[in-house]
């Protein structure tokens, strides 16, 4: 299986990195090819232009060559990773920019010959959010945890609804030990390697 892992913390010293690390790792050592986005590391622009806003519905809605070479690695994908810790309740706005630059016509979506919207990605059968929380999990359960509900339900629709979604979480992070963050880490590597 090819998984694209998309990774969006700018701290190359965050825990979120070494989660990012330790899902490769073990998608690698189950036998998956593995390509891993670092957003921040690649500098990509969160902020679609008004340039792209105007190509978006047009016969070439992308103008950046990055968004393109994210685009090519999501069209080969099987499976979609991502990284992230969940600030403001939702994911961080470089996340959210790439799905709006990533996800355009012809890639997250296609028009039938009817005209209807149908799903783009129907060749990727997982969906992974793995994510960090501040609060604890009821607060966020109360608060609608918006970046899982973009991820897991809004991707699925350009996945199709028969994609395998799984969601791993650590809430309350500032609070917990370095016992409870390793023990996350091997949770991620078990779940990755068993992808």
């Amino acid at each position: 299986m090819r998984a694209v892992v998309v990774l969006a913390h700018p701290d190359a010293h965050s825990f979120n990195h070494a989660v990012a690390d330790a899902a490769c790792t073990a998608l690698r050592a189950a036998g998956h090819e593995v390509v891993l986005h670092d957003l921040y590391a690649e500098e990509f622009r969160a902020v679609m232009s008004a340039a792209e806003r105007e190509a978006y519905h047009g016969e070439q809605p992308v103008l950046d060559p990055l968004v393109q070479v994210h685009i090519d690695d999501v069209l080969s994908a099987e499976a979609l990773v991502f990284v992230y810790p969940t600030w403001v309740s939702t994911m961080p706005a470089i996340l959210k920019g790439w799905l709006e630059r990533v996800m355009v016509p012809g890639v997250g979506f296609k028009f039938n010959r009817t005209g209807r919207v149908v799903p783009g990605l129907t060749h990727v059968r997982r969906i992974v959010g793995i994510s960090t929380y501040s609060a604890p999990r009821r607060n966020v359960w109360i608060s609608n945890d918006n970046g899982r509900r973009t991820l897991i339900r809004a991707i699925r629709l350009s996945t199709g609804i028969r994609t395998r979604s799984r969601w791993l979480a650590l809430y309350t992070i500032d609070a917990t030990s370095a016992a409870e963050r390793a023990a996350f880490l091997g949770r991620v590597g078990t779940t990755m390697g068993r992808l």
